[in-house]
């Protein structure tokens, strides 16, 4: 076995791992590959044809660096890991994006990768320019605002602001959504391509937009400064301040550009201009600072020549795409439109079926408590036609006691009259007998003044009876007058008892006609009492009868016409009596005297 054969052979290819924005890609390499071979194999497998603006960037030691395409990949200072990776990236950008970026796949990978360096704060920006890219980030992600779809907490998982940003404000995640999704509802009807290019104008405008930045030192002072290269020319920083350059340099105003070793020199068109020298410490650095002032200022010339054949087919393939897919997105616009209303117009039938279904059910049921109802009116007429017989029947018995009732109203009325009748009477009654109780007492007075006068007159005759005896008797004794003979003696004294005697029979004569009078009175007065109880009874009877009649007839207004009928209590004067009467009362009441 010979000494070549235990050699080991050496590999033919080699494992490359590219990624891009937005995927990740693996390649098997020939080891003679060049960098040129490589970066046409990734843009064939990505659809890019501007080509000019990408490169493959790879990572060394503490810097990064751009695969160079006349040089094989192998032979340049790629990480030695397996598969190597790249990082397929802008290098260049344009000056307007709408003028220069013609396809869609060249917009959309410079929007992912711009956004990533606003979103990473390598690019500053506004918070208000932040809140109107995010809306239009929104926008190229998930189409037209509609918010039957897109409910509140949508944007929970999409990170669309800086950091800087989010801690600038004291405002929390709902906050931040509500006011992107403000903005993001008015970019209805915007396709994908054109979010994405409404991003990279308002991108274009920012500071650190496209500026490569490296740390330098201005010669004799050793002053430490940045130098940013992007496609307007050379910038000339302060250390802390990477929006507004000290000192700039633009294209068009360069000369030449050179370097030695660490020096650079920068050469103005115009000679009377000093020439601006600076210095960079790390050789590597310096041949990428060299490599983009280049690469900017060949597109830059570029830019200020007509477009080769190659671009204007381009521009004319993209502009009759746009166009291609303006009419398809109208198209479909329009279908989306019609779709929408055949939906409208269906769910109208839907519901309009749903509504008719329901009142088809509600019209059945109606039918059904129709003929419910029919059966029941027809056993309510039936019933109603009995209770019309049954009524008809009791409107004659009740027309019939109608006419009886009349009747009994008539006698009610005669009745009432003849019991007001026997009340007058019983008042004419007793108004007689007040005048004659009132002609009594007068007699009776006159009777007991008569009596009065007669005693009067008997203790006056008696005491000049006595006066005389007291004053005849002894004279005629003083005269001698010859004495009385006793029969004449006791002749006057028998005329003088004879007379009290016949005042005394006077006087009992006199009190037993008072009594007897006063019996006469007592019995007259006893009879009223019975003949007012007998008029009271038929009173009572008459109400009771009255009162039945009410009850079946309903003839309250009698009743009440009855009960209401009161008069006032009667009083005979100088006399213990009083007569009341009312329509169901009449009574005799005495009371004992003072």
């Amino acid at each position: 076995m010979s000494i070549l054969g235990l050699k080991k052979k050496q590999p033919k290819t080699f494992k490359v791992k590219v990624i891009t924005m937005d995927a990740e890609m693996e390649f098997s390499c020939e080891v003679k590959w060049k960098g040129k071979d490589l970066f046409d194999l990734v843009c064939r497998t990505v659809g890019l044809r501007e080509t000019w603006f990408f490169g493959l960037r790879y990572t060394v030691k503490d810097t990064y660096a751009w695969l160079k395409p006349e040089k094989r990949v192998l032979d340049q200072e790629v990480p030695k890991d397996s598969p190597i990776t790249f990082h397929f990236l802008a290098k260049f950008f344009p000056e307007k994006v709408e003028d220069e970026l013609v396809q869609e796949i060249t917009q959309h990978l410079f929007f992912l990768q711009v956004k990533k360096q606003i979103l990473d704060e390598e690019i500053f920006c506004s918070p208000e320019a932040s809140v109107l890219l995010a809306s239009y980030a929104v926008q190229a992600k998930y189409g037209d605002y509609d918010p039957n779809f897109h409910k509140p907490g949508f944007l929970s998982q999409d990170e669309l602001l800086p950091k800087r940003v989010l801690m600038q404000y004291q405002m929390t995640a709902d906050m931040w959504e509500e006011k992107i999704t403000a903005w993001y509802a008015e970019h209805r009807g915007i396709a994908r391509d054109e979010a994405e290019m409404e991003y990279l104008k308002i991108a274009q405008d920012l500071e650190m937009y496209g500026v490569s930045y490296f740390a330098i030192t201005q010669n004799k002072r050793d002053t430490d400064l940045l130098l940013g290269v992007d496609a307007q020319g050379l910038h000339i920083y302060s250390p802390n301040s990477k929006l507004n350059p000290n000192k700039s340099f633009p294209w068009s105003d360069i000369r030449n550009i050179s370097y030695s070793e660490k020096e650079f020199t920068i050469k103005p068109l115009d000679k009377k201009k000093d020439v601006f020298k600076f210095y960079s410490s790390q050789l590597r650095v310096n041949k990428l600072i060299l490599q983009l002032c280049i690469g900017n200022h060949d597109l830059f010339m570029r830019r200020r020549k007509v477009d080769s054949i190659e671009v204007q087919q381009m521009k004319a393939q993209a502009k009759e795409e746009k166009a291609r897919k303006k009419m398809e997105r109208q198209i479909l616009a329009r279908e989306k439109q019609m779709r929408e209303e055949a939906e409208r117009a269906k769910e109208e039938m839907e519901r309009r079926l749903f509504q008719l279904q329901d009142e088809a059910r509600l019209a059945n049921e109606a039918l059904l408590r129709s003929e419910e109802t029919a059966d029941l009116l027809a056993e309510k007429a039936q019933i109603a036609e009995e209770e019309a017989k049954l009524l008809a029947h009791k409107a004659a018995d009740a027309e019939q006691e109608r006419q009886r009732l009349e009747v009994t109203a008539m006698k009610t009325k005669e009745e009432k009259r003849l019991m007001e009748q026997k009340m007058r009477e019983a008042e004419q009654l007793a108004v007689k007998l007040v005048e004659q109780s009132e002609r009594r007492l007068k007699e009776a007075d006159h009777l007991k003044q008569d009596l009065t006068e007669a005693k009067d007159a008997e203790r006056r005759a008696k005491q000049k009876l006595l006066e005389i005896t007291k004053t005849t008797y002894p004279l005629i004794a003083a005269y001698s007058t010859p004495p009385a003979p006793p029969e004449a003696a006791e002749f006057a004294y028998e005329s003088t008892s004879a007379r009290l005697d016949f005042k005394d029979s006077d006087m009992k004569r006199l009190s037993m006609e008072i009594e007897r009078e006063r019996l006469e009175y007592m019995e007259k007065s006893k009879h009223l009492q019975d003949q007012l109880k007998e008029l009271k009874s038929e009173i009572e009877s008459l109400k009771l009868e009255e009162q039945q009649q009410q009850q079946q007839a309903g003839l309250y207004s009698l009743q009440s016409e009855a009960r209401g009928y009161v008069q006032e209590p009667v009083y005979i004067p100088h006399s213990n009596v009083c007569v009341i009467t009312s329509a169901d009362h009449l009574e005799l009441r005495t009371w004992p005297e003072n």
